[in-house]
C-alpha cells in the first residue's frame, strides 16, 4: 500500500532528475550570472537598509515587464544586461538575488547579484549606508552553487557552468568616491592614482580568480565608462557645457588599460578552459557623446530626470508616477539621471557589445562568448 502512494528512493532521484533536467535543457536557453553596481542591479538594493534605491517612479517608468513600475533598476526601462540576454534568447530576466523568489530551481536561469552604490573594494559606498560588496556577492553565489551541487552533483554543476556567462561590472563607485572631496573611506590623504588602480585591479583579479574556482569559464568584464563626462562629475569639477572631467577620465583610463592587460595575461595563464572578454565601454559611451545626434539624440549632457546639481535627485511629481523634473521624450536623452543612462543608451551599449569588433570587446564579443566552447 505505501509503495503506491510514496515513490521509492530509486525513483524519486529519477524524478528529480528527469523534472531538472527539462528544466535546464528546454526552459533556459543558457544562464547569466551578474555582478556589479547600480548600472545592472535589477532590484537588490530594493530588499536592504540603503540610500541607494530606485525603487520610486519616475524609475522603471519605461520597463514592459513591470507596466512602467520601478523594479529596482536605476534607468527609465533596460539595462545593458537586460537587453543582451533578451538579445541571446533569455526567456527571463535572472532575478535579484535578495528577492524571496529567488531559491530552488529558480537559480538555474541565473541570478543577479549587482548592488547600487556598491565596487570592487569592500570599503566602496559606506557613506550610503547598505549595499553588496562585489566580495558579498560572490559569496552570494557560493551560496547558490551548493544547491546547485546538491541538486546536480560536483560534476553535473560544473558542466552546467561551463556553459555560463559570467558578467561583471563594477568599478564606477570606487572612482566616483575617490574624485569626491572629503570621503571618510579615503581619509584625509588619498592615495595616488596609480595606486588606487593598482588596488582595484588586483582586488578584481582576486574575485575573477575566485569564480573561476567555482566553475565560472565564460567571463564578460566591462571596464569603466568615462565618468568625467557624466552630469554628477560635470558638476562636481565645475565644467562648462559639453566637456568633460579631463582629469576624472585620464584616471579611468589608466585603470582600464591595467585591468585589460591583466585580463589577457589570464587567458593566457589559464588555458582555453576559460575566456575573459574586455569590454571597452570607454570608448562606446566616448563615441555616443562626441556623434549624440547621429544616434538620434538631442542631449548628450544633462540628466532627463532630476538637476544638474545637488541633490541630483530624480523623484516622483505631485501626480505620483512621474518627476517634477522628468524630460519630455526620454529617447532623445544620453543619460537617465546624474549617474546612469537611459535605456536608449544602454541599448547603442549593449548592440556594440554583442557584435563589436577587437576595438570595442576582445579577445570575442558577447555573440561570440555565448556560442564559445570553454571545455
Amino acid at each position: 500500500m505505501g509503495s503506491l502512494l510514496k515513490p521509492s528512493f530509486s525513483s524519486s532521484i529519477l524524478i528529480k532528475f528527469i523534472v531538472l533536467s527539462f528544466h535546464i535543457c528546454t526552459c533556459v536557453s543558457f544562464s547569466s550570472f551578474l555582478f556589479g553596481d547600480s548600472l545592472v542591479d535589477a532590484g537588490n538594493n530594493d530588499y536592504i537598509i540603503t540610500l541607494s534605491k530606485a525603487d520610486s517612479p519616475p524609475y522603471g517608468i519605461d520597463f514592459a515587464p513591470s507596466g512602467g513600475q520601478p523594479t529596482g533598476r536605476f534607468t527609465n526601462g533596460r539595462t545593458v544586461s537586460d537587453i543582451i540576454g533578451q538579445a541571446l534568447g533569455e526567456k527571463s530576466f535572472p532575478p535579484p538575488f535578495l528577492a524571496p523568489t529567488t531559491c530552488g530551481d529558480a537559480i538555474f536561469g541565473g541570478v543577479n547579484y549587482a548592488s547600487g552604490a556598491s565596487g570592487i573594494l569592500d570599503e566602496t559606498g559606506t557613506y550610503f549606508v547598505g549595499r553588496m560588496p562585489l566580495t558579498e556577492q560572490i559569496n552570494s553565489f557560493e551560496l547558490n552553487r551548493a544547491f546547485m551541487v546538491s541538486m546536480l552533483g560536483e560534476n553535473g554543476t560544473t558542466e552546467f557552468l561551463k556553459g555560463a556567462i559570467f558578467s561583471v561590472t563594477s568599478g564606477s563607485n570606487d572612482f566616483l568616491n575617490y574624485l569626491q572631496p572629503s570621503i571618510p573611506f579615503f581619509g584625509e590623504d588619498k592615495v595616488s592614482p596609480a595606486m588606487l588602480q593598482d588596488l582595484m585591479v588586483s582586488n578584481l583579479t582576486l574575485q575573477l580568480k575566485r569564480l573561476y574556482e567555482l566553475g565560472g569559464r565564460k567571463f564578460l568584464v566591462v571596464g569603466v565608462g568615462p565618468l568625467g563626462c557624466i552630469p554628477f562629475v560635470r558638476a562636481l569639477k565645475l565644467m562648462p557645457i559639453g566637456k568633460c572631467s579631463f582629469e576624472a577620465n585620464q584616471l579611468i583610463q589608466g585603470y582600464n588599460k591595467k585591468l585589460k592587460k591583466t585580463l589577457d595575461n589570464l587567458n593566457k595563464n589559464l588555458g582555453p578552459g576559460a575566456i575573459f572578454v574586455y569590454a571597452n565601454s570607454y570608448d562606446i559611451v566616448i563615441g555616443i557623446l562626441q556623434r549624440y545626434r547621429k544616434y538620434g539624440f538631442e542631449n548628450a549632457y544633462d540628466p532627463c530626470c532630476g538637476g544638474n546639481f545637488p541633490p541630483f535627485i530624480c523623484f516622483k511629481g505631485r501626480d505620483g508616477n512621474t518627476s517634477s523634473t522628468l524630460c519630455e521624450d526620454r529617447s532623445k536623452y544620453v543619460f537617465w539621471d546624474a549617474y546612469h543612462p537611459t535605456e536608449a543608451a544602454n541599448i547603442i551599449v549593449a548592440e556594440k557589445l554583442l557584435d563589436g569588433d577587437e576595438a570595442i570587446i576582445s579577445p570575442i564579443n558577447v555573440r561570440e562568448l555565448y556560442h564559445y566552447n570553454s571545455s
